[in-house]
């Protein structure tokens, strides 16, 4: 069970500071939004570079973003740990995945809520993780999408089927309430944002998070 918190709720101007204060975390999840793809806008690909440099953590970039068939393959070159692209912002997602795979980070893509994973079937044998966002993209703090649970289960279905090891990963309202459900329906991977940058003790959260996640599945 990995918790990944998602910077998209924490300092940008002490980055190395909030970094350090969740050491204990499996990942740190970067939202990079364009203002297009999605209505807010974050960052771009020079602070990423920065933040590779100065993170003690792997970094999964999440890039809501249009033309990530471009944008994508120099994300990777980075050295980040993973790059996600979405679904419906790419217009050759079967070319891009060995560019992204090429430049050494793992491949994700993640769909809307209103995507059906239907759509993603040609491609999930090429995949090392599949994000279902749980809340419409584009700004932290929202409450989770119930309906993502049958959705998460679906793929978890789909996945055993096939004999895949690919992560489920489950962005959007993750928090100490409902992330054992989550992990019971197959998610195996979890952004949480405000929950982890809003405790006192965020280290302390990211433990129990994990914790909770791990008793769902027992």
């Amino acid at each position: 069970m990995r918790i990944q918190p998602s910077i998209l709720s924490a300092d940008f101007a002490n980055l190395g500071a909030e970094f350090a204060s969740i050491s204990s975390a499996d990942g740190i999840h970067v939202d990079v939004m364009d203002g297009h793809f999605v209505p807010n806008m974050t960052f771009g690909l020079p602070l990423v570079k920065r933040m590779q440099e100065i993170s003690p953590l792997p970094l999964d970039v999440h890039l809501m973003i249009e033309n990530p068939d471009f944008w994508a393959p120099k994300y990777a070159a980075l050295g980040v740990f993973s790059v996600t692209v979405h679904f419906e912002a790419c217009r050759d997602l079967a070319s891009l995945i060995p560019k992204i795979r090429a430049e050494g980070s793992r491949v994700g893509v993640a769909i809307k809520p209103g995507t059906p994973l239907i759509s993603l079937l040609p491609y999930l044998e090429d995949l090392d993780q599949v994000l279902v966002m749980s809340v419409e993209p584009g700004f932290g703090g929202q409450s989770f999408i119930p309906q993502s649970l049958d959705k998460i289960s679906e793929l978890k279905s789909l996945l055993v089927a096939r004999d895949l090891t690919t992560w489920i990963q489950v962005d959007g309202g993750i928090s100490a309430e409902n992330i054992a459900q989550v992990a019971a329906a197959g998610a195996d991977t979890f952004v949480a944002g405000t929950s982890v940058f809003r405790a006192s003790d965020r280290n302390e959260m990211i433990s129990r998070l994990r914790t909770l996640a791990v008793e769902g599945v027992h």
